[in-house]
C-alpha cells in the first residue's frame, strides 16, 4: 500500500472555518472530520487500514481514562491516547 507522505503544518490551523485539533481533545459525543495523520509510515498504514484515514467521519464514544474509544462507521475503535494525539481532525458542528 502506497501512502503519501504526511505533513501538517501549523498554518494549517487558520484555512479552517472552525479550528483542526487534535482527536484526543474531543469529548464523548463530539464527531469530527479526520483531517491529517501525523507519524511514520507503519503508523499511518496501521490506521488506514482501520479506516482511519484522512476524509473518514469519527465519533468520541468515550475519552476519560485508559484508551480513547471512537465509532468509524459501524465498527468501534480504540486507541491510545499517543496515538490519538497524532490524530488531526476538524469538528463539525
Amino acid at each position: 500500500m502506497k501512502l503519501p507522505r504526511s505533513r501538517w503544518r501549523l498554518s494549517d490551523l487558520s484555512a479552517a472555518n472552525s479550528p483542526v485539533l487534535p482527536l484526543s481533545f474531543l469529548p464523548a459525543g463530539r464527531r469530527a472530520v479526520v483531517k491529517e495523520v501525523v507519524g511514520g509510515f507503519g503508523f499511518r498504514r496501521r490506521l488506514a487500514e482501520m479506516g482511519l484515514v484522512k476524509g473518514a467521519v469519527v465519533r468520541v464514544i468515550r475519552n476519560d481514562r485508559g484508551p480513547l474509544i471512537i465509532a468509524l462507521g459501524e465498527a468501534r475503535l480504540a486507541l491510545g491516547f499517543g496515538m490519538a494525539q497524532k490524530v488531526i481532525v476538524q469538528e463539525l458542528g
